[in-house]
C-alpha cells in the first residue's frame, strides 16, 4: 500500500489431446478404402469424472459487484494462483469491541467504510503461481520458517493506507513494537519469492492490520481530523496497551483457495 503501499489461473489444451485420441489408425477398420470417414463424434464426458477435481485449476470470477467493487491486480487466468504470505491474527472479543467503536466513527467521514472480514499483516504482496508450483514453493518457505521463534508485537499507530494502484483505500493499526522480527521474516520470504523469480516485498514496509477498507481514494477524507479522532479512541480505550500487544505463533500462505501453515518455534 501506498501513503505506505499494501504490502493479495492457462491450462493445456486437453480438447485438442482428447481429439488426436480418436483418429483412425490404418488397418483399423474403421472406414473401407474409397468411403469417407464416419464424422467425429464426441461422447458427454461423465459427471463422476467432471468432479473428480472441483477447485483445482478454477479461480473465481472477475467480476467486481460480486466482491464489493474491489478490482484484481492481475486478470484471473485458469492454471495461475494469486498467492500471498501472511502473519494472522485471530480478533479476540475486546478488539472486535474497539473496532465497534472506530468503524462507526470513521464512517462519519466516508459511509462506504466496511470491515475487513480476516485481519492479518502481510510479509509479502500478492503473487501468481503456476498450480504445479504450489507444493515446491510453499517446502522452499517452510525450510526457511523453521528457524524462527514466536515474538510478541504491539500494533496501536492507526495509519490511513491505499493500494498501489490507489483503487483501494484501509484504515489500519501500524506496529509499533516487533518490526524488527516483521522485517527479518520478510528477508527469508523475499529469498523464497526471488528463487521462483516473484516480486519481493516492498523496500520500506509499514507492517499492520488492516481494520476496514473501501474502494476509491478517501484518503483526504480519512486523514487529518478523522485520523487524529480515531487515534484517540485507541488510545483511550480500556486495556487498549494489552490488547494490542500480539503473540506471534505462525506464518501462513495462501494460494488460490489452498491454505498452509507454518508454526514458528
Amino acid at each position: 500500500m501506498s501513503a505506505a503501499p499494501l504490502v493479495g489461473y492457462s491450462s493445456s489444451g486437453s480438447e485438442d489431446e482428447s481429439e488426436d485420441g480418436m483418429r483412425t489408425r490404418p488397418g483399423d477398420g474403421s472406414h473401407r478404402r474409397g468411403q469417407s470417414p464416419l464424422p467425429r463424434q464426441r461422447f458427454p464426458v461423465p459427471d463422476s469424472v467432471l468432479n473428480m477435481f472441483p477447485g483445482t485449476e478454477e479461480g473465481p470470477e472477475d467480476d467486481s459487484t460480486k466482491h464489493g467493487g474491489r478490482v484484481r491486480t492481475f486478470p484471473h487466468e485458469r492454471g495461475n494462483w494469486a498467492t500471498h504470505i501472511y502473519v494472522p491474527y485471530e480478533a479476540k472479543e475486546e478488539f472486535l469491541d474497539l473496532l465497534d467503536v472506530l468503524l462507526p466513527h470513521a464512517q462519519t467521514y466516508v459511509p462506504r467504510l466496511v470491515r475487513m472480514e480476516a485481519f492479518h499483516l502481510s510479509l509479502s504482496q500478492s503473487v501468481v503461481l503456476r498450480h504445479h508450483w504450489i507444493l515446491p514453493f510453499v517446502q522452499a518457505l517452510k525450510a526457511r520458517m523453521t528457524s524462527f521463534h514466536r515474538f510478541f508485537f504491539t500494533a496501536n499507530q492507526v495509519k490511513i493506507y491505499t493500494n498501489q494502484e490507489k483503487t483501494r483505500t484501509f484504515i489500519g493499526l501500524e506496529v509499533t513494537s516487533g518490526h524488527a522480527q516483521f522485517l527479518d521474516l520478510v528477508s527469508e520470504v523475499d529469498r523464497v519469492m526471488e528463487e521462483f523469480n516473484l516480486t519481493t516485498f516492498y523496500q520500506d514496509p509499514s507492517f499492520h492490520l488492516s481494520l476496514a477498507w473501501c474502494v476509491g481514494d478517501a484518503r483526504l477524507q480519512l486523514e487529518g481530523q478523522c485520523l487524529q479522532e480515531l487515534q484517540a479512541i485507541v488510545d483511550g480505550f480500556e486495556d487498549a496497551e494489552v490488547l494490542l500487544r500480539v503473540h506471534t505463533e505462525q506464518v501462513r500462505c495462501k494460494s488460490g483457495n489452498k491454505f498452509f501453515s507454518m508454526p514458528l518455534k
